[in-house]
């Protein structure tokens, strides 16, 4: 088989020590600078959906709101309420599945752009949990995109992936990189749609530097034929 299969996140937290992505999911996380194909598992998150220009202030007032829900959750260690199974970790990169609001535009309208961006969560958290957050953090922050988060579980299954260093702008060429080894290796693109996950900060970073990882749904050449 081409692709690797993702150890799941309670197998990991049961050794006890603390949860890295960025060591203990390289498989997600930090993927090789040439194209793979990879099984992605159901996953938590909580996520926010909204259309435009990334480069605008909803899309960062949404970002925000994402990185409040996910440090109460991170900081909940230190409460009178622990959440159950409750243990330590890095809080997990911001993510984005993008797509066009308008498919006969081109790719380069971002005021055409329709996504869903969300940031993963640890295992023991449930949607009680969610709630108990969304009031604390509501009571402490005035963003109105607080109003929008959802808990949900995503799971992505067969993708092919890769790490993209450079600029946003560039991606188009890391996507051909993409397709043309899937054709390779006898997999197809099943959707438009892409997910984008960002381990570099772009306020701090030299566009030349950005690392994101890239990610499609694949089938089988096999199974899309039938």
């Amino acid at each position: 088989m081409f692709f690797k299969a993702v150890i799941g996140e309670k197998e990991r937290s049961a050794l006890g020590k603390k949860v890295d992505y960025k060591k203990d999911y390289k498989e997600l996380y930090r993927p090789k600078t040439s194209p793979e194909i990879v099984e992605v598992p159901r996953m938590p998150f909580f996520t926010v959906g909204g259309s435009g220009d990334p480069n605008g202030e909803e899309f960062a007032m949404a970002t925000e709101a994402l990185y409040s829900m996910s440090y109460a959750v991170k900081m909940s260690y230190k409460s009178e309420n622990v959440p159950d199974g409750y243990y330590e970790y890095t809080v997990f990169p911001l993510e984005g599945e993008w797509d066009l609001l308008d498919r006969s535009k081109p790719a380069t309208d971002k005021s055409n752009f329709k996504y869903t961006i969300m940031i993963r969560q640890p295992d023991f958290l449930t949607e009680q949990h969610f709630e108990r957050f969304l009031e604390q953090t509501k009571r402490k922050r005035a963003n109105p995109f607080l109003e929008k988060i959802r808990f949900e579980h995503v799971e992505d299954g067969l993708n092919c992936q890769m790490m993209h260093i450079g600029s946003f702008d560039e991606e188009p060429e890391s996507f051909a990189r993409m397709e043309a080894f899937c054709t390779e290796q006898g997999f197809i693109r099943s959707s438009k749609i892409h997910r984008e996950i960002y381990l570099s900060d772009p306020r701090k970073t030299e566009p030349s530097k950005l690392k994101t990882v890239l990610r499609f749904p694949v089938n089988t050449r096999d199974r899309h034929d039938s």
